[in-house]
């Protein structure tokens, strides 16, 4: 009897079914919470990450850990209630928006965009009509993301939308294309895109936002929400929202074989190789090195961000301004979640360092030929220092006391600078002629 006992444990604890995720009410301020102490987060380690966040224009930060929030920090005068941009963190909205448009019969994401909005809605002749939704999806529709003035990446227009190589052998990341999915949402919809969008997602878990030109604003809580519906497969609840799991699974994974850290729209960590956009430079290495390699992310201008780790259960939102007013790519993500990885690693009072996060340092000449000089950083005594590529390598890691380096053995090329001393931190990009 003991053993039979025993062994209908063994089985119950093996098919016990995995950690249930917490839904909030759709509507109200409701939202369950989980303490920091509860998962063995170390305070001091909390508050050097918010120190970070501050000193690097956060305006809003939450993470969740099974649908619950363990943190939620608003800086300034931003509040829970305050309207923020999604920025290109929007297009992963309209990635779910597609898949849900295509469990309802009304597209097919291997159709011709043609087929939805007419013919000429680019200016590519015959090339157009192979273009497909998903093609617009995966970022290689093929089209100039670099088109001549008066054009630009943002640009609709048909006259701006130029054919540049054939469908499936170039990712670029072209705005102003991905842009014509929300045309197609609201052709076969019958709605405007805002109505769209409030019908196949917000109602049915709690979102409340509004698309400007193409751009998507509501509150932190709200992206929390969206993560969080991903997170959980497109299902929020008892609702399944993306019904379609072959489209969830293709959306979160590799969807072409040039950029593999790509999905339909969301970006992929964990893959062994990236691109950035406005580059044909694929750099091999993982996306974000300080990152579960099981996240994928929504990413928009200014370092808006909504990251999702399945294996841990859990959502990270940031939402302010540029933190270090780089160019497309800058260490953020990597520095950000060497934060957060080491929230649960213990507190002793040697071991969590609260530096102030110094943004005007300014790098001359840059571009640069032998050395740089750096002000804005009034370290006094050693200043230790880093050089970084964009391969995430450290080539040149040394210690100055005079505010000049030299770079001279550096090939040409974009770097990270880092800079710290016992108090504080800084980094900034510069060109190496």
């Amino acid at each position: 009897m003991k053993n039979y006992l025993l062994s209908f444990f063994i089985l119950f604890i093996l098919n016990a079914p995995a950690q249930s995720l917490y839904f909030p009410p759709k509507t109200g301020n409701t939202w369950d919470t989980i303490s920091p102490s509860r998962l063995g987060w170390c305070p001091q380690r909390i508050d050097s990450l918010y120190n970070y966040l501050d000193n690097t224009n956060t305006k809003g930060f939450l993470i969740l850990k099974d649908g619950k929030i363990v943190l939620e920090k608003y800086f300034g005068t931003f509040t829970q209630d305050s309207i923020h941009y999604w920025a290109s963190a929007g297009k992963s909205l309209t990635a779910t928006m597609i898949g849900i448009a295509q469990q309802k019969g009304l597209l097919n994401i291997n159709d011709s965009v043609s087929k939805y909005l007419g013919v000429g809605w680019t200016s590519a002749g015959q090339k157009e009509k192979f273009i497909t939704i998903k093609s617009l999806l995966s970022m290689t529709s093929g089209l100039d993301d670099e088109p001549a003035f008066p054009c630009d990446n943002l640009s609709q227009e048909a006259s701006c939308l130029q054919y540049k190589a054939d469908v499936g052998t170039r990712w670029s990341y072209h705005t102003g294309a991905y842009r014509k999915l929300e045309d197609v949402v609201t052709a076969v919809s019958g709605q405007g895109y805002t109505a769209a969008t409030n019908s196949y997602i917000g109602t049915k878990i709690g979102i409340s936002g509004i698309w400007l030109n193409s751009v998507f604003f509501s509150k932190a809580r709200d992206m929390a929400r969206f993560g969080l519906l991903t997170l959980n497969k497109g299902i929020w609840q008892s609702d399944t929202v993306l019904k379609d799991t072959s489209y969830y699974r293709a959306m979160t994974n590799t969807s072409q074989n040039i950029n593999k850290s790509y999905g339909y729209l969301w970006w992929l960590n964990g893959k062994p190789s990236f691109m950035l956009p406005q580059s044909q430079l694929v750099i091999p290495f993982k996306f974000i090195p300080s990152a579960p390699d099981d996240m994928f992310c929504a990413m928009g201008k200014n370092d808006q961000r909504i990251y999702v780790v399945p294996s841990q259960n859990i959502v990270v939102v940031r939402v302010g301004e540029s933190a270090y007013n780089s160019l497309a790519w800058s260490p953020y993500d990597t520095i950000l979640w060497s934060y957060i990885s080491k929230l649960s690693d213990g507190c002793t009072l040697t071991s969590v360092v609260q530096k102030k996060v110094v943004n005007d340092i300014k790098i001359f000449p840059n571009p640069a030929n032998s050395f740089i000089s750096f002000n804005g950083f009034s370290g006094n005594g050693i200043i230790r220092y880093s050089i970084v590529n964009l391969y995430g390598q450290t080539i040149i890691e040394n210690d100055t006391f005079n505010h000049s380096i030299d770079v001279s053995a550096l090939a040409a090329g974009q770097y990270i600078l880092t800079l710290q001393d016992d108090e504080q931190q800084g980094v900034k990009q510069f060109m190496k002629n």
